[in-house]
């Protein structure tokens, strides 16, 4: 962690409930904006220091997305922040709680992951005086309302920290748009608000993101994604070589009367990965609709000798799944299909040159081109056209790429 000064809008975050703030009457603070500017450490901070002063006691709730990108985002760089300005407390991991200690009493901050509709289960019953929701739009609504109808407790406060989404995202309209008509605090952050960063970091932040993400996630914006899906991909994304492979994977879009479509993928010396070879299947052209076992074989001879690490496999296709496991040839697991989070790491990967294409797989790089986003949406959803491979991609990225795009974490304490 590097210790810097805060800047004026971390400040107003870490003050905003003190005594002599024309803010302390608030019942929220909302903190959104660019990634990488700073607001995610300072709210957790501020959070317990809150706690500490106004309540000394009691329970409260950390939420992130998952209880692992959490204690990733939150937890962490906040225990190194709470050793640094002296604050006694301990993590433990196997009950997924945060205690902070003062000198006669012990609060108690329980780590929960609202991924699901059903998450909203996980934190029933509970009595809370504040609630920090980190990647609060990334939660579902009933997960959000029912961690605020836990906050029963006099004086509690709700802290939400996120990055842009799709305007008519029910977060924006419901809290941002009606903060004053909620009484709270709305800030909103810039990478500049983060000294932490240098200029060589904001303009590898810049260069990483384009169209829509570069509008919500550098310029912090909450704007409609539209146009290509991937308007970053070009020829210099597709090879006719490619370096010695260290290791390789399969993923798999699976279809009877829709498309199929199988990639190998292998990552070269150079750390890159690249899509070696594809099969593309689509019933319509060709008049031949397949069975799970004919399309077991055809991967079976996209494969060849080589030993995947793992077959990824379009989770819709229970049966295709259950008899690539009869074969017992390979690990063959289930795809996370989270969409929206899978093109934001194709998008990031394309864009650090995480992935190439190899001239070979023309349907991959037909579909690039084509794959588009659905006009006038009420969220951000891609057209179901031209997108089979491209839904093979996504499953890959999401399960052989890094969980977070390419970067750092920075953040700042002022030091007397």
């Amino acid at each position: 962690m590097i210790f810097k000064p805060f800047s004026p809008r971390q400040r107003a975050v870490l003050t905003w409930w003190c005594e002599g703030s024309p803010h302390r009457h608030r019942d929220a603070i909302i903190c959104d904006g660019a990634v990488r500017s700073g607001k995610t450490l300072c709210l957790s901070l501020s959070f317990v220091l809150w706690a500490l002063v106004c309540h000394g006691q009691g329970n409260f709730a950390l939420c992130g997305k998952t209880v692992t990108s959490l204690r990733r985002n939150v937890v962490t760089p906040l225990c190194a922040a709470l050793a640094q300005l002296g604050i006694p407390h301990r993590l433990y991991l196997s009950r997924n709680l945060l205690e902070v200690y003062n000198q006669t009493h012990t609060l108690r901050f329980y780590l929960f992951g609202g991924r699901d509709e059903g998450s909203a289960a996980l934190i029933q019953g509970v009595t809370l005086a504040g609630v920090l929701l980190d990647e609060v739009v990334l939660m579902p609504r009933s997960f959000v309302e029912q961690a605020l109808a836990r906050c029963s407790v006099e004086g509690s406060k709700f802290f939400f920290c996120c990055n842009p989404e799709h305007p008519h995202h029910w977060f924006y309209t419901e809290w941002i748009l009606r903060a004053k008509e909620r009484n709270a605090l709305y800030l909103h952050f810039t990478m500049e608000d983060n000294p932490g960063l240098s200029p060589a970091i904001k303009e590898r932040y810049r260069r990483l993101y384009t169209g829509a993400f570069y509008q919500r996630f550098v310029l912090g914006r909450w704007v409609a994604a539209h146009g290509a899906v991937y308007p970053m991909f070009g020829k210099e994304h597709v090879v006719d070589t490619v370096p010695p492979c260290v290791r390789y994977a399969v993923s798999c879009d699976y279809g009877t009367l829709n498309p199929a479509s199988f990639g190998l993928w292998g990552q070269g010396e150079d750390g890159v990965w690249y899509r070696l070879r594809e099969y593309y299947h689509d019933a319509r052209v060709t008049g031949i609709q397949k069975t799970d076992e004919e399309y077991a074989d055809d991967l079976e001879a996209l494969v060849g000798d080589l030993q995947p690490e793992a077959v990824v496999v379009d989770p819709s296709a229970a049966s295709f799944i259950q008899c690539l496991r009869r074969r017992g040839r390979w690990l063959v697991e289930a795809a996370d299909n989270q969409v929206l989070t899978g093109i934001r790491r194709v998008a990031c990967a394309l864009s650090a040159g995480q992935i190439r294409i190899h001239a070979c797989c023309k349907d991959a790089i037909r579909e690039f081109s084509l794959y588009r986003w659905k006009e006038g949406a009420d969220g951000d959803i891609p057209l179901k056209q031209d997108d089979h491979a491209m839904d093979d991609i996504r499953y890959f990225a999401t399960r052989f790429l890094d969980g977070e795009e390419p970067g750092f974490y920075a953040g700042s304490l002022s030091r007397n």
